[in-house]
């Protein structure tokens, strides 16, 4: 099993980068979330890859960080109907943190939104999913238990707490959620969610 590509950034698309290791240049297909946080070409990277094996194929993931690779995982392995290709565009669309609060409220509309995920799929992953992710609850005060987290470079409660009051100020999740991670990548892992919310507004 492959858990990690580390070296060089040759080529990067929104779904596709290519990492050179040793004079050989390994295709990693990706979702437009990592692609975001991507260096720039001939710098070094590091991503947390899964190998999805076919009959006449083998298929290397990769992902910024362990737990957008674990969720990928959980997509692909135990929701019934879910393949690569569709897990990577539902994780294109919107983060892990946003999806993972959809699934928690059972938010069948915003999940349907997805690409590939229509009512019935959208469904079916709350059910398969709800008890086996790490869901955080929109209203569960848990999520302030993150704030020792801040310097990591997902940041995901600033994401969570971003995106809802983007929210509750008229705009749609989808909006909110890929602004929000646009200035979180040119902010940095210092800034705060205000920080993160006026930028953001700055864009929309």
């Amino acid at each position: 099993m492959i858990a990690t590509i580390d070296g060089i950034l040759t080529e990067a698309s929104p779904l596709l980068a290519v990492i050179e290791i040793n004079g050989w240049g390994y295709e990693v297909n990706i979702p437009v979330t990592t692609m975001e946080k991507l260096p720039s070409v001939g710098k070094p990277v590091k991503l947390f890859t899964v190998v999805v094996y076919r009959e006449d194929s083998q298929t290397l993931y990769g992902f910024h960080n362990r737990e957008d690779r674990d969720f990928f995982k959980i997509l692909v392995f135990k929701v019934s109907g879910i393949g690569p290709k569709i897990a990577l565009s539902i994780m294109s669309k919107l983060s892990v943190s946003v999806l993972k609060n959809a699934i928690a409220a059972s938010d069948i509309g915003l999940l349907s939104k997805c690409p590939g995920i229509g009512k019935k799929t959208a469904e079916r992953l709350v059910v398969e999913l709800r008890d086996s992710v790490n869901v955080i609850d929109n209203t569960n005060n848990q999520l302030r238990s993150h704030d020792k987290d801040k310097d990591s470079p997902d940041g995901d409660y600033r994401i969570q707490d971003a995106v809802m009051a983007l929210v509750a100020l008229g705009y749609k999740v989808p909006v909110a959620d890929k602004n929000v991670r646009h200035v979180l990548s040119k902010l940095g892992t210092e800034a705060s969610t205000e920080e993160i919310i006026r930028s953001a507004l700055g864009r929309l």
